[in-house]
């Protein structure tokens, strides 16, 4: 196999390097598995603050705690972020590893601009308005949900850096081009989340 990728260009590096050997078609397999069991915990987070917006327990509703716009702005980082990533695997799927890594190293700056901003948000819930994770059921559901994509953001975020930084001398091969493919779909699936939070948490919290 070394000696296979020691040849790899750009004319005979396979269409889908993700699944041209056996340990990437694995990877793959285990990836999907993986996400069905994302997908029930995000299934049941969301069932569960359905259930209890309403229990504000005499504090802030989601109508006077939401700020659309610095919702809408971080919303937009993570949206681009997925964009990227797509550049990302175009140019992995060409053997173009140096832009491969350049458009990484986007995603990895836009997540982290979410990140923050969703971090300056929690602050801002709990400084000015005491909305904390144990003043309300809503505050319960509302972190647990928003801070548990939160968490699989800063996953993401260290994924795709250890990534980056481990194979920058190593440059692209079919050992690692799966890694980074299915690094990639991770990051499509908590943007795919995003989305759902943004509809369903904040864009109905403030229709009430």
């Amino acid at each position: 196999m070394a000696n296979v990728e020691d040849k790899l260009t750009a004319e005979n590096f396979p269409a889908s390097p993700e699944k041209a050997t056996l340990e990437g078609k694995n990877k793959f397999t285990g990836f999907w598995l993986f996400l069905g069991g994302e997908t029930v915990l995000f299934a049941s987070l969301f069932a569960t603050f359905l259930a209890l917006r309403e229990s504000s327990a005499g504090g802030a509703t989601t109508q006077e705690l939401f700020d659309i716009p610095l919702t809408f702005a971080a919303t937009m980082l993570l949206l681009t972020s997925s964009l990227t990533s797509v550049y990302a695997m175009y140019h992995m799927k060409n053997f173009n590893f140096g832009k491969m890594q350049l458009w990484m190293i986007i995603t990895v700056l836009l997540g982290l601009g979410f990140l923050i901003l969703e971090i300056y948000e929690f602050n801002h819930y709990v400084h000015h308005f005491e909305f904390t994770i144990t003043s309300s059921a809503l505050g319960s559901a509302f972190y647990t949900l928003v801070g548990t994509h939160g968490m699989h953001v800063a996953f993401g975020l260290l994924w795709i850096t250890t990534l980056i930084v481990r194979n920058a001398r190593r440059g692209l091969s079919l050992y690692n081009a799966p890694k980074y493919y299915v690094a990639s779909l991770y990051w499509h699936f908590i943007d795919v989340v995003w989305v759902f939070i943004f509809t369903i948490v904040y864009l109905m919290g403030m229709v009430g």
